[in-house]
C-alpha cells in the first residue's frame, strides 16, 4: 500500500453536496435526474457518505461547483487558519462581478501595504 495513501472523506463530501444542492433549491430527486441517479442514491451520498463512481463524482462537482481540494488535501486545508478557510468559503459563494470587487480590494490593500513599507 502507498505509504501516504489517504482516504477521501465521503461523509464531508456528502455534506457539501447537500449544502450546494440546497443552496440551488434543488431536491434530491431533481439532482438525481440531472446525473441519471435516483433520489435514494443522492440521499445515500449526502447522509451516509456512499462512494459515487468517478463519472458521478465528476458530474456532481461540476454541476454543484464544488471545490474538491479540501477533500483531497485535508492537511493543506488544516494548515490554513480558520479565518482563511472562512474567507475562502465566502469567496467561493461570490459571482464573477462580486469577485472582481474583492480582487480590486485585495490589490488595493497590497498596494497600500507596499507604500507603508517604503516610507
Amino acid at each position: 500500500m502507498y505509504e501516504n495513501e489517504m482516504q477521501l472523506d465521503f461523509h464531508a463530501l456528502g455534506q457539501e453536496i447537500k449544502r450546494k444542492r440546497e443552496a440551488k433549491g434543488w431536491t434530491q430527486e431533481y439532482l438525481g435526474q440531472l446525473i441519471d441517479r435516483t433520489a435514494h442514491s443522492i440521499m445515500y451520498m449526502e447522509n451516509r457518505g456512499q462512494h459515487p463512481s468517478l463519472a458521478v463524482f465528476y458530474k456532481l462537482v461540476i454541476l454543484l461547483d464544488i471545490s474538491v481540494d479540501q477533500f483531497f488535501s485535508p492537511k493543506r486545508q488544516k494548515e490554513k487558519s480558520e479565518r482563511r478557510q472562512r474567507v475562502d468559503w465566502l469567496l467561493d459563494s461570490l459571482n464573477e462581478k462580486e469577485l472582481s470587487v474583492m480582487e480590486s480590494t485585495a490589490e488595493g490593500l497590497i498596494g497600500a501595504r507596499e507604500i507603508d513599507d517604503n516610507e
